[in-house]
């Protein structure tokens, strides 16, 4: 959770996806939200850089995320982290009206 002068303005929810020992070095980001008023600010790159310490700390080796394609800002935030693409779901969504695409992202930590 991020707080400015006392007001929650980001959240980001880090999981083991998987809940098998074989997976236990993998950390998931299944949630991330900033305030709009303070988008842009670097309060998401700070909770996702803060979310890969504690993976680390946690003993993960990789964390991984989905986003949608048409989620531009997202996206440039965590490769702005080091987070690369390693897959693509084609049309995995129908979002108004439109089919998109869910992004697999994932980075070392």
């Amino acid at each position: 959770m991020a707080e400015l002068g006392g007001r929650v303005v980001g959240y980001l929810r880090l999981v083991q996806p998987v809940l098998v020992a074989s997976a236990a070095h993998v950390r998931q980001i299944q949630g991330l939200g900033v305030d709009h008023d303070v988008r842009r600010t670097g309060v998401g790159l700070a909770l996702v850089e803060a979310a890969c310490a504690e993976a680390r700390r946690q003993g993960a080796r990789r964390v991984t995320l989905r986003v949608l394609s048409v989620n531009t800002g997202a996206r440039r935030l965590y490769a702005k982290a080091g987070f690369h693409i390693e897959g693509i779901l084609r049309e995995e969504f129908y979002i108004d009206g439109r089919y998109v695409d869910d992004v697999l992202m994932a980075r070392s930590v």
